[in-house]
Order: C-alpha cells, then structure tokens, then sequence
C-alpha cells in the first residue's frame, strides 16, 4: 500500500477505534481459520504462520515480534500517525488471533473454505484497516521502502518474498495445503483490489 493511495479526509477517533477493533477482529477471525486448516499467507503473517507451524508458538506472539524491525521504516515513511495507528493493529491482531480460539470452538474447518473464507476475512479486515489510515505493517513497508532507495520494483519484492514464504512452507505443510493457500491469497488481493481504489473513499470527519 503506498502512501499516496491512504485516504486524506479524516475520520473521528470514536470511527477510527471503532474500525480498529472491527478490522483486527475480522483478521482475527481470518487467521484463526487458516491456523485450523493448516494455510499460510504472504508477507510477516505468513513468516509467523511457518514459525508457528515449525515452533508450536502461537501466531500472535510470532506476529508481533517480526513485526518489531519495521516500525523504524514506518516512521521514516509513512510517520508517526501511521505508525502508531500500525502498532495498535498489530497488536490487537496478534490478541485476537489468541483470544478467538477461545471464544469460538472450531472442531473441523474445510480446508478449500478455510483459505476462501479466511482470505476473504484478512482482506475485509485489512480493507477496514487500510480506509482509516493503519495497515498491518511488516513486509510491505519494507518493499516500500526497497522501491524507494535502491529503484527495485516493490511488485516484484512482495512477489519475491511470498514465493519464498510458499516455497519454504513445503516443507512443513502438504503440497495441497500451499495450492489452496495461493487461492485464498489471490482471494484476500482480490477483496483489496475490487474495493480500495485512490479516489472512490471519502472519509466521514
């Protein structure tokens, strides 16, 4: 997500908590999905998914740490507003994704509607996260920042580093369960590119 596309007209703090606590929770949900059905996504969820599967620690704590590095790129970036907006949402991801298998009981999960449904749910809630000025941090503030020092195309970087996530997943996950994972990615992209178009969003102040 490039800076340039974030929404300029504001939104209150009453609507910016509100689309915190929404979005995180719908990733929540989402991870919580993939982690039953044994899937992995791209960027620094993907990364605490393989080291949850490798370690046996659970995702949120995992999440949270990879995502420690980046903050210095995000303020360098994208500031100290988007930064912390970043931090919150990390944070009340990596909670919630514990917290969920708490409060729900899943006893069985499809592995073809764990990755539609769980990429559908990150994506919604990223979509939230990304209109009110917050993203979920990590990998893509790295390529952003790759494109802008050196001229590599941060596209292609992303595309790099999640096929390298994929491809190290084939060593701990089922060849089918990383085919169904690059369907439920193309599933969240697919959330993100129909509904977070420059231009189409205004914020309610």
């Amino acid at each position: 997500m490039d800076p340039q596309e974030l929404p300029k007209d504001p939104h209150s703090l009453r609507e910016d908590a509100m689309a915190m606590l929404v979005g995180t929770l719908f990733v929540a949900l989402g991870v919580t999905l993939y982690t039953q059905a044994t899937l992995l996504t791209g960027s620094t969820a993907g990364m605490a998914f393989l080291l949850q599967y490798a370690s046996g620690w659970p995702f949120g704590a995992w999440f949270f740490l990879i995502n420690l590095p980046f903050y210095w790129l995000a303020i360098k970036r994208m500031g100290w507003s988007f930064t912390l907006r970043t931090f919150a949402a990390i944070g009340l991801v990596s909670l919630f994704s514990e917290l969920t298998v708490r409060w729900i009981d899943i006893a069985a999960v499809a592995p073809l509607y764990g990755a539609l449904m769980g990429g559908c749910l990150i994506g919604i809630g990223m979509l939230i996260l990304f209109r009110h000025r917050a993203s979920l941090g990590g990998v893509n503030i790295l390529v952003l920042y790759l494109q802008d020092r050196f001229g590599l195309r941060a596209g292609y970087v992303q595309l790099a580093i999640d096929g390298a996530i994929m491809l190290v997943g084939l060593a701990l996950l089922p060849v089918d369960r990383i085919g169904l994972s690059v369907l439920g990615a193309v599933a969240l992209n697919l959330i993100i590119a129909l509904n977070h178009k420059p231009g189409r969003y205004m914020g309610v102040s």
